[in-house]
């Protein structure tokens, strides 16, 4: 049985899972059972929509009505899938802060297993593999059958690793507040969960890794901000310059490193 360190005696949950919306209708009622299923119980989820004008609102507070574990949110703005986390995490009341996006899923003992990781490491910031799934998979995350597109995860990373290549999918990636505090994404345009990775470990930090794949990304969605491969790539060489300022060469080394892991983790 998990222990609940810094649970708060006020009934404060152990985990708070940060989802930002923005005209996920078709799927974000299964994100949320995916969250719902976990093995864990002990978490809030807060749903923060981004000017959806589909019917998402509508399906995310259904949810809430039904789960007073779930909360629905609005970005005042700016837009972006930055600023609408960070109104989830500022609004956060647990330890551990975990990300999902609402088109995404998590397997039921995502949380369990990388709770425990936690403990045993004593790590600030954990991660998993992931499975890569098509835009139109329908069924809930409980009833995936494994698919052999597996996005592998280190066992453990520093800052010049993940220099070379964000090796930590957003859907996986937990941090503990207790050793970090809250930690917001900055404000850049895009890549700030790649960004914010960075700006932990460069503090020296060691994030570790599980090997097992524990949550599902729904790859080639249209209009989803990662779907652009050549704009990610100048949002990576941007932060490598102008957020981490590094020397040209260093970039250089960096960007020739992420370009060539990009290649390969897109034909998985």
């Amino acid at each position: 049985m998990l222990s609940r360190p810094g649970a708060g005696a006020d009934g404060s949950p152990l985990v708070s899972v940060i989802m930002p919306m923005h005209n996920a209708e078709p799927f974000v009622a299964a994100a949320v059972r995916s969250v719902q299923a976990q093995t864990v119980p002990d978490w809030e989820l807060l749903v923060v929509d981004d000017s959806s004008s589909d019917a998402s609102l509508e399906v995310a507070r259904r949810a809430a009505a039904a789960d007073g574990r779930i909360r629905v949110l609005q970005n005042p703005g700016p837009r972006g899938a930055g600023p609408t986390r960070n109104v989830g995490i500022e609004a956060a009341r647990g330890r551990y802060i975990a990300f999902l996006d609402s088109d995404d899923l998590w397997l039921p003992t995502k949380l369990e297993r990388q709770l425990a990781l936690f403990e045993v490491t004593g790590a600030p910031l954990v991660y998993s593999a992931y499975y890569k799934i098509d835009a139109d998979f329908a069924d809930d995350a409980a009833d995936f059958v494994p698919n052999g597109r597996v996005v592998r995860a280190p066992d453990r990373l520093t800052y010049r690793d993940m220099l070379r290549q964000d090796y930590i999918g957003f859907l996986t990636a937990a941090y503990d507040t207790a050793a970090l505090g809250k930690r917001t994404l900055p404000s850049i345009e895009r890549r700030q969960d790649y960004a914010l990775k960075l700006a932990i470990l460069r503090e020296g930090h060691v994030a570790r890794g599980l090997s097992e794949p524990l949550a599902l990304y729904r790859a080639g969605r249209p209009g989803s901000l990662s779907a652009n491969k050549l704009v990610a790539a100048r949002y990576n060489w941007h932060i490598y310059r102008h957020v981490e300022a590094l020397p040209l060469p260093r970039a250089a080394w960096a960007f020739a490193n992420y370009a060539v892991r990009s290649g390969l983790k897109f034909l998985i």
